[in-house]
């Protein structure tokens, strides 16, 4: 099951086309560190599943994914044994445990560009 954040901007200086690069920058950023997190979570026998995992932005959208055929069943089977420091929910419980770095990660460059 897909999770969704949502970031609302009030200011009207965002809609410049550097302000929507600074952000969209920032949002790499984040998705980069909570990919980071995840990829040390993830269920490992082979590391198929984790050199699988990839970020992907397109402006002010981005997402962390893993393209395997069983990713999204070792994601959600709590019930299933692994290595030490491996674990179901992997990504999703790396998003939860780090939103206040990757949110933290998302507003450096836009602070830079505010300042500028």
């Amino acid at each position: 099951m897909p999770m969704r954040a949502e970031v609302r901007w009030e200011g009207r200086r965002l809609w410049t086309e550097r302000g929507r690069q600074a952000a969209s920058e920032g949002l790499a950023r984040a998705l980069e560190h909570g990919l980071g997190v995840s990829n040390q979570r993830v269920p490992l026998r082979e590391g198929t599943l984790e050199r699988s995992g990839k970020v992907t932005v397109e402006g002010l959208n981005g997402a962390i994914s893993y393209d395997t055929v069983y990713a999204v069943r070792q994601h959600e089977e709590l019930d299933w044994q692994h290595l030490p420091g491996r674990r179901a929910k992997y990504l999703e419980s790396s998003v939860l445990d780090e939103r206040t770095a990757m949110l933290a990660l998302m507003a450096v460059p836009i602070r830079l560009w505010a300042r500028g």
